[in-house]
């Protein structure tokens, strides 16, 4: 594998099957990492095949003290971009979760690092794991460790950088419950995902037990074609993986955005699957789950109920005011409201 030595996110990243691919792959690779980074400089890994991403959460002061707060899977990927996360992994047993997170307290003390920081992991179909990178900040998907852990990650990483020392050790951190987070883009799943800049026109986000919206998007907001296309990120979490899974499955079926193409309706696809039930993933999970869905595009039965109750409200607005006419009816200023809120 060749990466980039500059940067991460996929960018300067190209896989080498064989000897005869070596060169253009390499010239490929700089190019791309030179216009990504302003660095075109490479290094070689060894290629793991269909492997596992999972990250491990550290937190460290300036005291000497580090600790790690659990994993994150966070195999389902595409262009090696994260599109859904989740906490603990389901392939991830306790004993293999203490060996990550002391390699990946070792690493941050090595490292002399501070503050917040996730060391990533490429684990094979036997469980070995392989280092693949630190990021030294704090990631996208951070409410997942948040939710099992109920540590507050923003505050702690605050505290940390005034020089406090961390006021919990590694035997008091203890993983409860699951959590599950999708990120909501602003892009065509159905078009190659395109990106998809527009006015939101309609916004309704889901909320109630377990559900958490991370979003600085509001209705009349115009997205952008010059930035990424992250408008929010929903997490659900249950007291384990199946209620989670329902929780966001419902949550899913809640939101709405109107006048921009988003990927909810593939979230909504993920979340059927089995093998994502099962937790059978690994980073080549979406592009499989892609070619089925090219021959079988994705139908959001979602945006038929607004345009079936829209239908229906015009009609019975007209009857209505027929029946006004005649003085045999009253319209119910109930239903109305009602209609107008379900509508908007």
């Amino acid at each position: 594998m060749l990466k980039a030595a500059a940067g991460g996110g996929g960018k300067g990243m190209r896989l080498v099957a064989s000897k005869s691919e070596l060169a253009s792959a390499l010239e490929s690779a700089r190019s791309e990492a030179q216009r990504a980074f302003g660095d075109d400089e490479i290094y070689l890994e060894k290629a793991i095949t269909d492997p596992r991403h999972i990250e491990m959460q550290v937190l460290a002061d300036e005291h000497g003290n580090c600790v790690y707060l659990g994993e994150r899977e966070c195999s389902i990927q595409r262009r090696h971009q994260k599109v859904l996360e989740e906490s603990p992994s389901p392939a991830v047993a306790l004993a293999m979760r203490r060996s990550m997170g002391e390699v990946a307290v070792k690493a941050a003390k090595a490292a002399g690092y501070t503050n917040a920081g996730t060391v990533e992991f490429l684990t094979d179909a036997d469980g070995n794991f392989y280092f693949l990178e630190m990021n030294t900040r704090l990631q996208v998907e951070h409410p997942v460790t948040e939710l099992v852990t109920g540590f507050d990650l923003v505050h702690l990483q605050i505290r940390v950088a005034a020089g406090e020392k961390l006021s919990f050790a590694q035997e008091d951190v203890c993983i409860r419950g699951h959590a599950i987070e999708c990120r909501i883009y602003a892009e065509d799943p159905d078009n190659h995902y395109f990106p998809s800049p527009g006015k939101i026109t309609a916004l309704t986000e889901p909320s109630g037990p377990g559900i958490r919206v991370d979003s600085g998007i509001y209705e009349g907001w115009n997205v952008p074609i010059e930035y990424d296309p992250l408008l929010a990120k929903l997490i659900a979490y249950g007291e384990n993986r199946e209620q989670a899974i329902g929780r966001l499955r419902r949550a899913l079926d809640e939101y709405l955005v109107g006048g921009v193409k988003t990927n909810l309706p593939l979230f909504r696809r993920i979340l059927a699957d089995p093998d994502f039930v099962m937790g059978s993933t690994d980073t080549g999970y979406l592009e499989r789950l892609s070619r089925v869905l090219a021959s079988q595009p994705i139908v959001d039965d979602h945006e038929i109920g607004p345009i079936a109750a829209a239908i229906f409200h015009v009609l019975d607005s007209n009857q209505g005011a027929e029946s006004n006419q005649g003085g045999s009816r009253t319209p119910s200023n109930w239903k109305h409201t009602a209609r107008n809120e379900a509508l908007r």
